[in-house]
């Protein structure tokens, strides 16, 4: 069979209504034409940190040098061992949780917007298919993956590629279709070798892309992602290349001592004096008093305590919102650690999940004059969009203020859903200069309470919901802490 071979550039001047693009069906190299990256190290790299931890991390660190100079099939496979050998196949959810947030942010926006063009998609892969699954489907809408499977043994990843005959005839079923004179595919991949080895070397139609090509590739926006990312886990929170990798591992001992002297300094400390030695810490947060509370001393109109109202974003939001307001707050809390209670420098308040009895508590200790702090949200979400706001707190009072929170980190994130929470406060104070912004709004008008305005208790959540999404310019959605954890943990996130 001939073949013909056309430039990329090409496809990117056809119209999306085209024909070509409905009757055809698109089998494309993942790595030739979604990355604009081609070293693939960094996802192994996630793979061992998050799923084998800093030991198995560091193995392959140190591994790297010596893999630079083997063959890239051997060097290939020496990655997959060291990455997946002993690790648990029902246990790994790494490729839909954390592998599909990086491959976003490595993927060219020109090269997507041609994929996206064809109705039916078949994606080609060097990585075995568990790592690619979640993104390719979740959020491509590929129906078929042509990639490597790894051996299992007593439901335990071997680290071994199976090269078995039920793999070689899955694949051989795909390569038939593609060869019988009904069908209608059309391929993309590199100037590489791949376009000589099947599945390419049996299409009719193959569009090359060239590194000029993915030279010119701008980074994917956000706001052009084929589907929103709101939930990702994992603890690093940095593309894992070889060098910023051994940065990581360098800091790590100096991180977990200035982590352990930071949240030392929070519980032990008074606030006069907390502050300006976490500032020599490297602890930012920077705030923003409201236009008409600037120095935060808003009273209740009665004897009730205040309840301030903020988004979630890790287990220290009431640590950082007490010290800047100089006031002892009372946290609200679902579950958390022993360790985190034990450590928290504030007042908690632990609720049981029952409507009844968490209202009864909150009324019992607003009654009392005691201002208290509470996440609606229920768990955290790390990218720009709020969760549906719990509307228990909109009935038991009418002085509401929200505040709107936002978090930077550079090397570890401070939140988990799979992970050890108790360790989640420490992560955070791991990073060299992690800042929290606060953002103090002005106190909910009247007419937007339950007592005087006479608005529902959904209606009012709904309201603070907005507040503080317009304040960080976030996307208000209807998620819930059970949506995250089915997606993060498989499970209904009850006991997280």
């Amino acid at each position: 069979m001939q073949q013909n071979y056309h430039k990329f550039t090409s496809l990117t001047k056809v119209e999306e209504d085209d024909e070509m693009f409905q009757k055809n069906t698109l089998v494309f190299s993942i790595e030739d034409i979604l990355l604009k990256s081609s070293s693939m190290f960094p996802y192994f790299m996630l793979v061992a940190f998050e799923g084998g931890g800093p030991i198995r991390a560091l193995i392959l660190l140190l591994m790297y040098p010596f893999l630079c100079i083997l063959d890239e099939d051997l060097r290939f496979e020496i990655m997959v061992f060291i990455c997946f050998f002993g690790i648990k196949k029902e246990r790994f959810k790494i490729g839909k949780t954390v592998l599909p947030k990086f491959f976003l942010e490595n993927v060219g926006c020109e090269s997507l917007e041609v994929v996206m063009k064809f109705g039916r998609k078949v994606g080609v892969t060097i990585l075995p298919k568990v790592m690619v699954e979640g993104f390719l489907m979740d959020f491509l809408g590929v129906e078929d993956i042509i990639g490597r499977e790894i051996g299992v043994i007593s439901g335990y990843y071997t680290g071994l590629l199976d090269k078995s005959e039920i793999g070689k005839n899955k694949q051989q079923k795909i390569f038939s279709h593609m060869m019988s004179e009904e069908s209608q595919y059309v391929g993309i991949c590199g100037f590489t070798k791949s376009y000589k080895i099947r599945p390419f070397n049996i299409l009719k139609d193959i569009y090359l892309v060239s590194k000029d090509d993915k030279k010119s590739w701008n980074n994917l926006p956000i706001e052009k992602y084929p589907k929103p990312l709101i939930f990702h886990d994992g603890r690093l929170a940095f593309l894992p290349t070889p060098l910023d990798t051994l940065t990581m591992f360098m800091w790590l001992p100096f991180g977990i001592i200035l982590s352990i002297t930071r949240v030392l300094v929070a519980v032990l400390l008074p606030h006069e004096v907390c502050s300006p030695i976490a500032a020599f810490l490297g602890l930012r947060y920077p705030y923003t008093p409201s236009k008409d509370n600037p120095k935060y001393t808003n009273k209740p109109e009665n004897s009730k305590g205040m309840i301030y109202v903020c988004n979630h974003k890790t287990l220290l939001d009431a640590v950082y919102v007490s010290h800047i307001c100089r006031m002892n707050l009372f946290t609200l809390t679902y579950s958390i650690s022993k360790l985190s209670k034990f450590l928290c420098p504030i007042d908690t308040i632990e609720l049981t999940r029952d409507r009844e009895k968490d209202a009864a508590i909150m009324y019992k200790v607003l009654s009392q004059g005691r201002n208290v702090i509470l996440c609606p949200e229920g768990t955290t979400c790390r990218e720009p969009y709020l969760l549906r706001f719990s509307p228990l707190f909109a009935e038991l009072s009418d002085d509401i203020n929200p505040i709107a929170l936002q978090v930077d980190v550079s090397m570890f994130y401070g939140t988990t859903a799979s992970g050890i929470k108790a360790f989640d406060p420490f992560f955070f104070m791991m990073n060299p200069w992690p800042s929290y912004h606060v953002k103090f709004l002005d106190k909910l008008p009247k007419e937007w309470t339950c007592g005087s305005g006479g608005r529902t208790r959904f209606e009012v959540a709904n309201y603070v919901q907005d507040m503080i999404g317009k304040a960080l310019s976030y996307t208000c959605t209807g998620l819930t802490r059970k949506d995250k954890y089915l997606v993060l943990a498989g499970n209904n996130g009850l006991y997280h």
